[in-house]
Formats: structure tokens, sequence, C-alpha cells
């Protein structure tokens, strides 16, 4: 049941950050980059079962956050891209600061909510700091190769600077969130698990985007991407 629904959320995702794309060009993906960051953060606390090994939520619309600075990169700017990375880096802060401010609200007698907001938002500080560390350290290494690559093919081969990138920056990512987010929290097989079905998953949708990174390509061509 767990396989459908991922393959089910990985389409869904696809579908709404080339929605955004379509509709809102630069603009949109830029509120993507937001929208994964923050979603993905909460998704992260729920630990499903994938095959018998242990593994986070979060993993799908985290690395769609790849794709859309990919896309930014290379048909707009670095700068395009570095600015989406920052404003998703400030979106996760203040989210994490409204989120704690809320938690010292005395609930009234009828509230429901309280004791989930608490069990969720909690452990959220943690959750952040490790994903700050390893978004902004992922992100900057993806910029770098991204560019790097597009240079040295001398602007062929976007499937393999797209997927190589990738590649190696959730390598990169994978390692330092973990350790930052989960040690101490699971013990060191659990941990382990984390990290290689997430890897895994992560790698899975980098190499499934690649049809929709010439898509976008497809629409700038066309003419169908209405920047404002």
């Amino acid at each position: 049941m767990n396989i459908s629904l991922w393959f089910g959320m990985l389409v869904l995702n696809f579908f709404l950050i080339m929605f955004f794309f379509r509709l809102w060009g630069k603009t949109g993906l830029t509120v993507w980059v937001n929208i994964s960051c923050i979603v993905s953060n909460i998704q992260v606390i729920k630990t499903v079962d994938f095959f018998g090994f242990e593994a986070t939520l979060g993993n799908i619309i985290y690395a769609t956050c790849f794709l859309a600075t990919d896309i930014l990169s290379e048909f707009y700017s670095e700068k395009k891209k570095k600015k989406a990375v920052n404003m998703g880096l400030f979106s996760l802060i203040s989210m994490t600061l409204l989120m704690q401010c809320a938690l010292f609200f005395t609930p009234s007698e009828n509230d429901f909510a309280d004791p989930a907001l608490h069990t969720i938002f909690k452990i959220m500080p943690r959750i952040a700091a490790g994903s700050l560390a390893a978004y902004y350290i992922s992100n900057r290494f993806d910029i770098f190769s991204y560019n790097l690559l597009k240079r040295k093919t001398k602007g062929k081969y976007m499937w393999l600077r797209n997927n190589l990138s990738t590649m190696l920056s959730q390598m990169l990512d994978t390692v330092v969130f973990t350790l930052s987010a989960f040690a101490g929290v699971y013990d060191r097989k659990i941990l382990l698990e984390i990290m290689l079905t997430t890897y895994f998953l992560k790698l899975t949708v980098a190499f499934a985007d690649t049809p929709v990174l010439y898509l976008a390509r497809h629409w700038i061509q066309k003419g169908k991407i209405k920047d404002k």
C-alpha cells in the first residue's frame, strides 16, 4: 500500500510543480521551493515501512525542490536559483519560529489540537536546524556542480548534469540531515536504514524528474511560459 501511495504522491508532486511553472513561470518555481521546504519538514517526522525498511516521508516534495532550482539555473540564471534557495531557507525559519510561539499559548477547554501540535512541532527546532544545514550545504553544492557540468558539457547533455549534480548533492543532504535530525533519536541500525532508504527514494525522484525538465524546456521554447 505504501509503495502505491508513494508513486501516486510522486505523480501529484510533478503535476503541481509544473502547474505552478505553467501559470507563473519562475515566480511559480520560487513559490514551490518555499512550499517544499515547509511541507517536507513536517512530513519527514512520519516514518513508514518500505519493503521492511524504515523510511521517512517528505522525500518526494523535498527532491522536487532540486528540480525547481535546476529549471531556474538551466533556463534563467544562477542568481534566480540562489534567490529561491535563500527564500526557502527563510520560509522554513519563519514557520519554525511562528509554530514555536503558537505552542506557548494555553489551549481552551474545548481545544483538541494542542497535543497533536506539540507532538509535531516540539521536535521542529531540531528538525529545522538539521534541515537548514543540509539544505544550505547541498543546494550550494548543487548550484556549483550543475553550473560546472553545464560549462564542461558546453550546454549539452542536460539529462546528465541534472542527474549527476542531484545524485551528489542529495547524498550530501541525506547524510547531513539524518545525522543532525535523528542521531540519538533512533539507534544506529534504524538510522542507517533511514539514511539509505531516504537516499534511494530521492534518487528515484531525481531520475523520474528528467522528462519533466525536458517538458519545461519544451514549454519555454514554444513560448508557453509567460514570466511577468
